[in-house]
C-alpha cells in the first residue's frame, strides 16, 4: 500500500477487523459502520479479496448481498494483525503530539499545572 493509494490502510484495517467479527455483514451496513460511499468499500472489498485476505462465499442461494459472508484468510489474520500494530503506533503518536500539543496552549494561557 502506497501513500497515493485512494484507500487508506485505516479503511483495510476496519474492514478486516469489522468482518472478523460479522462476516455476515451487508456491504450496506460496513459502509455506513465505517462512514466511507458503498463505491469506496467495494473498491476495498476487491482490494482485500485480489490481496488474498478475504474471500467471499455465498452462504444461500440468494440473487441479493445478504446471501454473501466474507471470511478473513489465514493470510488476512495475519495482516490485520500487521494494520492493528501500524495502526496503534499511528494513534499513539497522535496522541503523544496532541498531549504536547496541549501543554503548549495551556502554558501559554498561563494554565501549566491544570489537567
Amino acid at each position: 500500500m502506497n501513500a497515493s493509494d485512494p484507500v487508506s490502510t485505516e479503511t483495510h484495517y476496519r474492514v478486516l477487523k469489522y468482518l472478523q467479527s460479522r462476516p455476515d455483514a451487508t456491504q450496506r451496513e460496513l459502509a455506513g459502520e465505517l462512514g466511507v460511499s458503498l463505491g469506496k468499500l467495494n473498491y476495498c472489498l476487491k482490494a482485500l479479496i485480489e490481496k488474498g485476505w478475504i474471500k467471499m462465499s455465498n452462504f444461500a442461494s440468494s440473487s441479493s448481498k445478504k446471501g454473501y459472508i466474507y471470511l478473513l484468510t489465514p493470510g488476512g489474520i495475519e495482516a490485520k494483525a500487521r494494520l492493528t500494530r501500524h495502526f496503534l503506533q499511528r494513534k499513539m503518536a497522535e496522541y503523544d503530539r496532541l498531549k504536547r500539543e496541549i501543554q503548549a496552549l495551556k502554558a501559554e494561557v498561563g494554565e501549566d499545572g491544570l489537567e
